[in-house]
């Protein structure tokens, strides 16, 4: 397989590939690009652009969050990319276009490299040139520092790579304003501590295939019950991390009070997570907490968006 240089962890499988056609379908190509990941990113960008309080010129804020968004499935394509012998040898990810044979792994890198820079000197030309390092600094991140080192290197490779996934509220109040400001700080905080138990319960339903890849993922490492200690853990630090928008103004009665609920709610599903250790009950819960955490920060954003986009903002009693 040409242009596969990368190598899976020590007791890995070896994967075997189907035979490559020369140039994918238009579908294949999206594929690459993660779109529901996609979709995430210009969601949280947006809320960075809307919590910034500044004024963007509609077409310019169009063109940046597309930007924004195909920065982000560059970035996702460079990592299936470097990924393709371990997505081959994983269930969850076999079918995807490198490995089950739809795309060549060079045609994947070329695509990727071209939107990289591409989405890059677009954001600069159209909003400013610090939106676009701080693109370029997520790709990066993300393309090389999480995918290619931190992912195969360390069970903190969610922990740490995290940072490019809480990224986009950062360029998106960098797009209005011009600069950072403690608005989209705390997003970045929010969705930083979010990240590891949101993937962690994840990782304890999907060990078996981490550990047949070769990835050291914290329930590979430091062992289950490790991981659903520092599931509750993460969960009690997010909960008044999560309220911290309406101690610092830009949060509203509507969002302290999803915020609580939701805060409280991911403390609830990390405990289930730690009481339920085996059989289906522990896939249940893992799974349970998985997906109730995409919708708390999901409703969490939501929430800033009303009050911020669409004039529901009520100011909390004290703050």
């Amino acid at each position: 397989m040409t242009g596969l240089t990368n190598t899976i962890g020590p007791g890995a499988e070896t994967p075997t590939f189907p035979a490559v056609s020369i140039g994918g379908d238009v579908p294949d190509y999206f594929a690459l690009l993660k779109p529901r990941v996609m979709v995430l990113v210009i969601f949280t960008a947006l809320v960075g652009m809307v919590v910034s309080h500044g004024h963007v010129q509609p077409a310019i804020g169009v063109i940046s969050l597309l930007m924004i968004a195909v920065g982000a499935g560059a970035s996702g394509c460079l990592n299936m990319w470097w990924d393709a012998d371990i997505d081959a040898v994983m269930t969850r990810t076999a079918k995807r276009p490198i490995p089950d044979g739809r795309i060549r792994p060079d045609e994947a890198l070329s695509f990727g490299l071209v939107l990289s820079v591409g989405s890059v000197l677009v954001l600069g030309l159209a909003a400013n040139w610090l939106a676009a390092g701080l693109l370029a600094f997520t790709i990066v991140f993300y393309a090389v520092i999480y995918s290619m080192w931190l992912k195969r290197a360390t069970a903190q490779n969610i922990v740490i790579g995290g940072a490019a996934g809480a990224l986009p509220p950062v360029i998106g109040q960098a797009v209005v304003s011009g600069s950072v400001g403690i608005e989209s700080l705390v997003l970045f905080a929010i969705i930083f501590i979010w990240t590891p138990p949101h993937f962690w319960a994840l990782a304890l339903v999907k060990a078996g295939e981490y550990a047949k890849a070769g990835i050291p993922m914290m329930p590979n490492t430091a062992g289950p019950q490790s991981t659903r200690r520092q599931i509750i853990y993460y969960s009690v630090l997010l909960c008044p991390l999560g309220l911290a928008p309406v101690a610092l103004g830009f949060g509203g009665l509507l969002y302290g009070v999803v915020g609580l609920l939701g805060g409280l709610g991911m403390i609830a599903f990390s405990i289930q997570v730690f009481r339920n250790r085996e059989g289906e009950a522990e896939k249940r819960a893992a799974m349970g907490m998985f997906g109730f955490s995409i919708l708390y920060l999901f409703l969490l954003f939501s929430a800033l968006l009303a009050e911020q986009g669409l004039g529901l903002f009520r100011p909390v009693m004290g703050a």
